[in-house]
């Protein structure tokens, strides 16, 4: 396997997790692990998939491939560990991230309409933004940054890293194995990741309507 391959196995394992794991065997916890822990740690690593990730995984966890309950405790400390990571370097960065310039390793009009959210709506930002790709790596580092004491933080990052990925491997068991599913299942994935984050959505967008007008 060439470099380019393995950048787009890491990029885009929801499309190829079911072939992984049944080579890579038990192994395939320790990629899944890395590529939630890096996705929600990292500022500059929002690209990475999430939500389809963890779909699929509980969808093959349904036929078999993975253990539903190893995924769900494995993947749950991965986002709550990176979460972690990421509210660290917010904290460190501190009020200096304001002077920041847009890159390709830092979005600065994400991590501006992430601060404004929080500034509205506070801690449950933490919760809410779980469900949100692109905003999702930049809740922890803004909590960080407006210096919300930790153990107010953990409160929110635990309840939001469970029901992210609980929630969501936990859809994607119930549904996975049905044979309709089998048969449309990149439709059904789509559905199953862009509906539980429709209320989350929608409140992200009504403050982003009240802010223009």
């Amino acid at each position: 396997m060439d470099f380019s391959s393995i950048i787009d196995l890491f990029l885009h394992l929801d499309k190829h997790l079911e072939i992984v794991a049944a080579s890579w065997g038990i192994w395939i916890y320790a990629l899944l692990f890395a590529i939630i822990f890096v996705e929600t740690g990292f500022v500059a690593m929002p690209f990475l998939p999430g939500d389809s990730l963890l779909f699929v995984a509980g969808a093959i966890a349904a036929i078999g491939g993975m253990s539903l309950l190893t995924l769900m405790i494995l993947l749950s400390i991965a986002a709550i560990a990176g979460d972690a990571l990421n509210y660290s370097a917010g904290r460190w960065a501190g009020k200096k991230v304001f002077s920041w310039e847009s890159s390709r390793w830092f979005n600065k009009e994400a991590f501006n309409k992430t601060n404004e959210f929080y500034k509205k709506h506070g801690p449950i930002t933490i919760v809410v933004g779980r469900f949100l790709p692109f905003i999702r790596t930049f809740t922890p580092f803004v909590a960080g940054v407006a210096q919300m004491s930790y153990p107010k933080f953990a409160v929110y990052n635990v309840i939001g890293g469970l029901l992210w990925v609980c929630g969501l491997t936990g859809l994607g068991f119930l549904v996975g194995n049905h044979p309709w599913v089998k048969a449309n299942f990149s439709l059904v994935a789509l559905a199953m990741i862009v509906i539980p984050s429709l209320p989350a959505f929608w409140v992200f967008m009504k403050h982003m309507m009240k802010s223009r007008f």
